[in-house]
């Protein structure tokens, strides 16, 4: 005979919430330190089977609100505080950087931090940064950010790029200006020598196929 289900106590519900938050954290390169408030479920049905949840879907936070949503035997959902922190490494510019600059080592500093209290698409990873070409001007001392970042095989707008046009049987080639930015496999526009407008697709940081 099956025994029946145990109801979940509020240490359950604290254990659980802090794995979750630990697995949320798992992308970021760290140790996460999380302290849970117990969840108060005392006035609650009992249960027996839980779920845990960022309430609309929200990112992770210092402090946050978590979602308990109890799925048998009688559905209800409560929501505790929780504070997580995950100290790591990440990259300030360790100079005034213009736009345009290949970032090499000499250019970044390692700084350590709780990487929660970055903005979204903040940089951890050097080997990210080292080649790419800053799209903004970066001050001395600012995290860096994927936003501010392109890759090396990348075009931006308004680069001067050989245009490759290739048919069957023919390969032709032309100069041109970039009228929009993009990563390699991108479709931009690009303003031809003759002054026509014509689509292609990017193939590295100075080249862009047109096909005939």
């Amino acid at each position: 005979m099956a025994q029946p289900a145990s109801a979940l106590t509020r240490d359950d519900l604290s254990r659980q919430i802090e794995e979750f938050l630990r697995d949320q954290a798992a992308a970021y390169p760290g140790e996460p330190r999380v302290a849970v408030t117990p969840p108060q479920i005392d006035r609650m049905p009992a249960c027996e089977q839980s779920e845990i949840f960022l309430p609309s879907q929200g990112r992770l936070r210092s402090r946050m609100t978590v979602g308990i949503r109890c799925l048998a035997p009688k559905p209800w959902v409560s929501y505790t505080q929780a504070e997580l922190g995950v100290e790591g490494n990440y990259y300030v510019a360790s100079r005034s950087l213009d736009a345009g600059t290949a970032i090499a080592p000499d250019d970044v500093a390692v700084r350590e931090g709780d990487l929660l209290r970055l903005a979204p698409g903040t940089v951890y990873d050097a080997e990210r940064l080292f080649g790419s070409i800053t799209t903004q001007r970066i001050g001395t001392g600012s995290p860096l950010r994927e936003r501010a970042l392109r890759s090396p095989d990348s075009i931006a707008r308004g680069q001067a790029v050989r245009l490759e046009a290739r048919g069957v049987g023919f390969v032709a080639s032309s100069d041109g200006t970039a009228l929009q930015g993009g990563e390699p496999g991108a479709r931009i526009q690009v303003r031809a020598a003759s002054g026509q407008t014509v689509s292609g697709t990017v193939l590295n940081g100075q080249t862009v196929l047109v096909l005939m």
